[in-house]
């Protein structure tokens, strides 16, 4: 295995894929850590590999050490695809494990009412119109629970706020449309596209910053910093937190879990089922009301 492969890759991830920053900064960390201990060890075989893996479990979280596995093998894949390989070993590799469920971080319902309460109060008392902005971009992240990435990387040709539809590219190039028919989601779009038109014509993208760039994702995530700091929020809120409490309303609301797969854009169902094990109130509700032995008229005595 050459370096120049390692390289080659990454930029077919960037220009091919194109997989987000984050992604390719992972990725490439993930693969330059598994060629300086190849050519260390002097490595080649699935033997070797196996070997690493090990190392790698002894050393990392089993979520990284996931997503490790994951940018080594898919690159093993691309060298294949690409006759660089004459056998893939991961083909023979038993790299299998059983993560532990970590269950995802919500923002429970009072903290939200605090919030937008505390927002949409304190816009009426600034005349700074960047609020507005950030109103539209929290409305957003709650009412279809899309990422932060997608959320800085929304294209204003994507926006058809008049059709109430919006278009994501999510990971992976996937694209998806989100239906919008929530009347604050919606009134907040216009309201930040008539005080920001000027902006939005002169960029691709729909959020605009200070500087007319697309509003990036840290940007996102120390604006919501700062309103939970401006309104004694004491909870650590990121944006990602927004995605997880929208998918764990909408499934104590019995929407069907696959319809939230879809529009939160997983590729597998697997990934959106992690939501399951959060709604154990709506569980105990469910077992308590809708019991079916509550149909049968034969009490115990």
């Amino acid at each position: 295995m050459k370096y120049k492969h390692v390289e080659n890759y990454l930029n077919y991830c960037q220009y091919q894929k194109r997989l987000t920053g984050k992604t390719l900064k992972a990725y490439r960390i993930d693969l330059n850590q598994f060629y300086t201990y190849m050519q260390f060890k002097n490595l080649k075989n699935k033997k070797d590999i196996s070997v690493y893996i090990q190392q790698l479990h002894t050393t990392y979280k089993p979520r990284t050490v996931k997503r490790k596995i994951a940018a080594i093998k898919a690159f093993y894949t691309y060298l294949e695809k690409q006759d660089f390989l004459k056998e893939n070993p991961f083909h023979k590799i038993d790299y299998r494990f059983k993560e532990p469920i970590r269950l995802p971080k919500t923002i429970t319902l009072h903290e939200l009412n605090h919030l937008y309460q505390s927002l949409y109060a304190y816009s009426k008392q600034t005349s700074n119109r960047v609020i507005t902005r950030d109103i539209a971009i929290l409305e957003l992240l709650i009412c279809t629970g899309i990422r932060v990435s997608e959320v800085s990387h929304l294209l204003k040709s994507n926006v058809f706020i008049r059709e109430n539809t919006i278009i994501i590219n999510g990971k992976g190039s996937k694209e998806r449309i989100i239906y919008i028919d929530n009347q604050n989601l919606i009134q907040s779009l216009l309201s930040y596209q008539r005080l920001f038109q000027d902006e939005i014509e002169k960029s691709p993208y729909f959020f605009i910053n200070r500087l007319g760039h697309h509003l990036s994702e840290q940007s996102i995530r120390f604006m919501i910093v700062k309103y939970c700091h401006l309104f004694h929020i004491d909870s650590h809120i990121t944006p990602h937190m927004f995605r997880h409490t929208f998918a764990t309303m909408m499934l104590e609301e019995d929407v069907d879990i696959r319809y939230i797969q879809e529009i939160l854009g997983h590729s597998s169902i697997t990934t959106t089922q992690i939501y399951t094990h959060m709604s154990a109130h709506k569980q105990k509700e469910i077992m308590s009301h809708k019991n079916p032995r509550n149909k049968i008229h034969h009490y115990f005595s």
